[in-house]
């Protein structure tokens, strides 16, 4: 691989890796003086030494010392990591990072989200706490991904320990919105670049139109979910509207969506399970992600049936909100809600999550 430093024999470094992250293992793993990248880089020596310092200091980061020490392999490939059987940093690209930090980094964009993980953990997941003292999880990413984003400052720690806990960065905020406004870009041109929409807090998901008109891109907050939202809202008893294991059944529904998303195909078909989509539930070999979540989400959808998969699908997994879903749907204004509570009581049922009645609020 192609290293930024071509002009010194070094490790070949996977072109994600930052470039001062480079910088600091060449001195470290191949002793090349602080003087000697500060001349091939055309800087001074100090801010040479700043950055190995900083990288230096990182190290208390479990993540990016695994990441630093997993690239320091690559000049001792005799040496097996400890975790063997885990996908090694060098063996990751560009493209696979970006592909798992569209899922990952916008689930910890919403509010009271945070990604945990241990060290006997092969993965890192990402939960969220809707109702107070009852986090969620809803998503799960490869450990090897986690160190990428930590390495990137895309992540960082506020809890280092035995479970640690980390949140999203402005950069891994900056770094979302400009990959959410590539997509947008490769599927048509606009006005914008990436490098405006990064400023915006604001992403778009293709879905297709009930009235079969085409498709039509749904903006949705990266920090609130139309599930989440819904969630806050109060019944006439005062109580919550959606119990924590439903929220929790909707939220199991989205995170295998999107794990089924991770193919070659990002925007894949499901307009089949619409009721509207002429294709009913046959099944069939269109999509292209995660064999197992698509299955899941079939499974899921299936058991649903036409009408509540189709609330399900819209609110949980495309984010379109509660009336533009009743809308697309030709249903009476708030109506859906009454709908989807329904469909996430059967969801619920379908995932073996016991729904635990709720007290009146006092």
């Amino acid at each position: 691989m192609t290293n930024c430093l071509d002009k010194t024999p070094c490790i070949p470094h996977p072109d994600w890796v930052p470039v001062h992250a480079k910088t600091y293992l060449i001195h470290v793993n191949m002793g090349v003086s602080i003087r000697e990248l500060a001349r091939i880089q055309g800087c001074h020596a100090s801010t040479i030494l700043r950055q190995v310092r900083k990288f230096e200091s990182r190290r208390d980061d479990p993540l990016v010392d695994e990441a630093l020490n997993d690239l320091s392999l690559n000049t001792h490939p005799e040496t097996e990591p400890e975790n063997h059987h885990m996908v090694k940093a060098a063996s990751l690209t560009e493209a696979d990072i970006a592909r798992h930090a569209r899922r990952i980094l916008r689930r910890l964009c919403e509010t009271g989200a945070y990604l945990l993980i241990a060290p006997q953990m092969e993965v890192a997941a990402v939960f969220k706490e809707t109702v107070l003292g009852r986090p969620t999880r809803i998503a799960v990413v490869d450990r090897s991904f986690a160190r990428a984003f930590a390495l990137k400052e895309w992540i960082s720690g506020e809890q280092l320990g035995k479970v640690s806990r980390y949140s999203i960065t402005a950069t891994g905020r900056t770094a979302l919105k400009r990959m959410i406004a590539e997509d947008q870009q490769d599927r048509e041109e606009t006005a914008t670049t990436p490098f405006q929409e990064q400023h915006k807090e604001f992403g778009e998901r293709v879905v297709k139109m009930y009235d079969g008109s085409g498709r039509k891109s749904v903006r949705f907050n990266f920090a609130e979910s139309p599930l989440t939202l819904l969630a806050r809202k109060k019944d006439k008893s005062g109580a919550m509207y959606l119990s924590p294991e439903l929220l929790e059944a909707g939220e199991r529904l989205r995170e295998d969506f999107e794990q089924a998303q991770l193919g070659p195909r990002v925007a894949q078909n499901w307009d089949r399970f619409l009721t509207g989509g002429g294709g009913g539930f046959n099944g069939g070999a269109e999509c292209s992600g995660s064999s197992n979540a698509r299955d899941r989400v079939s499974g899921a959808l299936k058991a649903l049936g036409p009408g509540l998969a189709d609330v399900a699908l819209r609110v949980c997994c495309f984010l379109e909100g509660m009336e533009k879903a009743e809308k697309r749907l030709g249903w009476s204004a708030r109506s859906g809600k009454v709908v989807l509570k329904i469909a996430l009581q059967r969801l619920a049922d379908h995932y073996g999550i016991t729904v635990v009645e709720q007290r009146r609020a006092s």
